[in-house]
């Protein structure tokens, strides 16, 4: 997911990880989007997680971090939960609106805000 702090050439990408059952965020990183970005988002992992099969859009440094069970399927409705998830974000943080007046000043701030959220997102969600 794409947002900025301050104006719209400092790209931040916000990634993110969803336990398929449950729906919770169970890794997330901010940054650019580059290989090291995606390897900061597998290590977050909880060791559980990380040899489970996974599914993302098809770009190609997920192939190279994530090392097993992994599919690039475009279309097939895999990922439609994390898309879901964007726009949940997107309407509760004006900040990552595409087309907004409310955006974070500080990269500290961008993070916080989200990290937040997630915490508040996570403790609303019921486990199966």
């Amino acid at each position: 997911m794409w947002s900025f702090v301050q104006k719209k050439a400092n790209e931040r990408w916000v990634w993110f990880a969803l336990c398929r059952r449950t729906r919770q965020v169970v890794s997330y990183v901010v940054g650019p989007r580059d290989w090291w970005r995606c390897h900061e988002l597998y290590e977050g992992l909880p060791p559980g997680y990380r040899d489970c099969h996974s599914f993302s859009d098809l770009w190609e440094s997920y192939d190279r971090v994530f090392p097993r069970n992994h599919s690039v399927e475009k279309g097939a409705g895999e990922t439609a939960h994390v898309e879901r998830f964007n726009n949940t974000l997107r309407q509760r943080l004006a900040r990552f609106v595409r087309k907004t007046l409310s955006f974070s000043k500080l990269d500290e701030f961008h993070r916080l805000c989200l990290h937040l959220f997630l915490l508040r997102y996570n403790q609303s969600i019921k486990s199966f």
